[in-house]
């Protein structure tokens, strides 16, 4: 008997539509239980989407949590192998307050994770799925993508105290100048000291827009390198048809104490807010005592929800 694709709303198709393109590209199926032990979460808390998590005392005595998060989860049962990457992808139900609501709900989230040696050809991988992804809810769509580590450098440049870089880096991330300005005058640094970071937090645009101020920009500098990498991630896609749609915005950041390398985030047009998030996560692994690398995505699948005439936009 064939299944009845007509009985599915515009969510759970395009669901389908994901898992079946990860799993065209090798990605294994992962399922995993609806709950762990809080204290995954608790000690990762600043890695969570939100840190209000659900919790209840199982039978043990064991304080217990709902799932929020998936990666943390696929991570503490994932079983080293040496260099070996294993790919993976999901559909799972995390417990958490969705974005907008105040109120907890359960929401479908799937994605994709990729753990092991992480090279050039794997990063392309996931920035190709990533915009595929994208393409599957709609036409109108943005890959933003950064590179912490390179913004990470400018940012040390400025001050290496722990508390002067977190601050900066939210600073960055809402391209809050005045608000840099503000954050040197208080801890008697210099404005001169920021000045390549001004200029790094100014370019926007295509990487063809891009990447020749930016090679001007790290001209001798030790960051080289991670540049070199960002470009050829970015230029192995210039053949597909999503390639247009890729920004670099050195705006886009994460936790310093989970991320690094390279770090993106999907949008969709008529949804405020990113609709998919990822990068590159080996300090995350670091922290959970892991040796491999690891990079990956998630499309928060609960946002679609505010996408009226979804049939239409797929559709062009």
């Amino acid at each position: 008997m064939l299944f009845d694709e007509s009985v599915l709303d515009e969510t759970e198709k395009i669901i389908y539509a994901l898992r079946a393109l990860y799993l065209r590209y090798g990605y294994s199926l992962y399922r995993m239980s609806k709950f762990e032990e809080y204290d995954l979460y608790s000690r990762n808390k600043d890695f969570l989407v939100s840190d209000a998590v659900i919790t209840f005392t199982d039978t043990d005595g064991k304080l217990m949590a709902l799932k929020p998060d998936v990666t943390l989860s696929i991570i503490k049962n994932d079983r080293e192998e040496g260099d070996t990457l294993r790919k993976l992808c999901y559909n799972e139900n995390v417990y958490r307050i969705a974005k907008g609501s105040g109120s907890f709900k359960e929401i479908m989230q799937t994605g994709l994770e990729c753990i092991g040696t992480i090279d050039e050809a794997c990063l392309s991988e996931v920035l190709k799925l990533a915009l595929l992804s994208l393409g599957t809810i709609s036409r109108n769509t943005v890959l933003e993508v950064s590179d912490l580590d390179i913004l990470s450098y400018f940012i040390d440049a400025v001050d290496e105290r722990e508390e002067v870089r977190r601050a900066l880096m939210v600073l960055c991330g809402n391209r809050n100048e005045h608000g840099i300005r503000e954050e040197l005058k208080k801890n008697d640094i210099p404005e001169s000291k920021a000045e390549p970071l001004f200029r790094l937090l100014k370019l926007f645009g295509t990487p063809d827009q891009v990447f020749p101020e930016l090679f001007r920009l790290t001209e001798n500098t030790e960051i080289r390198d991670e540049v070199l990498r960002l470009k050829t991630s970015l230029e192995s896609l210039k053949d597909t048809e999503d390639y247009p749609h890729i920004l670099v915005d050195f705006s886009v950041t994460g936790d310093m104490n989970y991320y690094n390398g390279i770090i993106f985030k999907g949008f969709i047009a008529g949804i405020p807010e990113s609709v998919l998030s990822g990068g590159q996560y080996d300090r995350l692994m670091r922290k959970m005592n892991r040796r491999s690398q690891a990079v990956g995505f998630a499309v928060y699948l609960d946002l679609l929800e505010r996408l009226d005439g979804l049939n239409e936009r797929m559709e062009k």
